[in-house]
């Protein structure tokens, strides 16, 4: 199957508004990438009103600081969900996914806690890991106070930033908590291997390409013999059991399908509960393209859904 027809008429748009002169991404230094890609996010729109809104700084594990931004969508939310954006942990921030954040939490009923996880190449390896434990543990820490009541604890992520959601959700089973009710991961970085089959396909070289994805890889991770650790790429965990139950959705045109799906098949034969959809049609980053690509809408329901679910699941186990 290609591509379907709003992405690729978003693709030409995107490609006639760059010009024929302009330099792909991987060919910018991280700073000149950030400012181009930085127009997207004037696409998504404003997004729904939401009860209440608070920013913290928190605390890195080096002594730096960070913040998080909390979307709480009414007085009595059913979870709350720490969520990691995507970018290749170089690009984007919370404010290119406070739309997305927004309409999960109003979907959801969850409180919707964005990260703005430190970047790489200026924050590489492992402090993107670190602030993302960091932050999962202030949420479980401030939970009740966010949420009004104990309430059920969520992480996901897309791309770089379900790396992330799964590199923390092994570190909560490793360190005996949080305990998190489940983990969504939308197409995942799991590894760092450049030589499967979605990488080396032709179809799948649109948004994100396999030069795209070097380059960031070469950002956060800068020695190649220091991707094999899990924590960099959790494909290589030595034990995926008892993680909490997963929804993994991954993209058919898109050179992360393939280590996503894997992460997702290894979940799986370690007894852990997972839903697994490949979307058809659909090419890497479609989930935050939010009011952009028809794709996003149907992810952010199901997104939502299961959310719902599983949170009067695990409060009901809880009760």
């Amino acid at each position: 199957m290609a591509l379907d027809e709003a992405t690729t008429a978003f693709l030409t748009e995107m490609a006639q508004a760059a010009g024929p002169d302009a330099k792909p991404l991987w060919e910018l230094s991280a700073a000149e990438a950030r400012i181009a890609g930085s127009g997207l996010k004037d696409l998504y729109g404003p997004g729904p009103e939401v009860h209440n809104i608070e920013d913290h700084t928190l605390a890195g594990y080096d002594g730096g600081q960070f913040h998080v931004r909390v979307l709480v969508p009414n007085t009595k939310p059913n979870a709350v969900l720490v969520y990691l954006h995507g970018g290749g942990w170089v690009l984007e921030d919370i404010e290119g996914y406070e739309t997305l954040g927004r309409q999960l939490a109003t979907k959801s009923g969850a409180a919707v806690v964005l990260v703005n996880y430190r970047k790489a190449p200026e924050y590489p390896f492992p402090t993107p890991v670190e602030d993302a434990w960091t932050a999962l543990q202030w949420a479980a820490d401030n939970a009740e106070r966010i949420a009004g009541a104990r309430v059920p604890l969520f992480v996901a992520g897309d791309s770089a930033g379900g790396n992330l959601a799964a590199v923390t959700a092994i570190r909560a089973r490793d360190n005996g908590g949080p305990e998190l009710a489940g983990q969504v991961l939308l197409y995942p970085a799991t590894d760092s291997d450049f030589t499967r089959a979605s990488y080396l396909a032709p179809e799948n070289q649109s948004f994100l390409t396999t030069e795209f994805m070097h380059w960031f890889w070469n950002h956060y991770v800068p020695e190649p013999g220091a991707r094999t650790n899990p924590e960099a790429s959790p494909l290589r965990a030595e034990s995926l059991a008892e993680l909490p139950p997963a929804l993994v959705i991954t993209a058919e045109h898109d050179v992360l399908r393939d280590e996503g799906e894997a992460y997702a098949a290894r979940l799986e034969e370690s007894g852990v509960d997972v839903e697994h959809h490949r979307w058809p049609g659909q090419m890497h980053a479609f989930f935050s393209m939010v009011n952009v690509l028809p794709a996003s809408a149907e992810v952010m329901d199901l997104f939502a859904d299961a959310l719902r679910t599983r949170a009067g699941s695990a409060a009901s186990t809880a009760r």
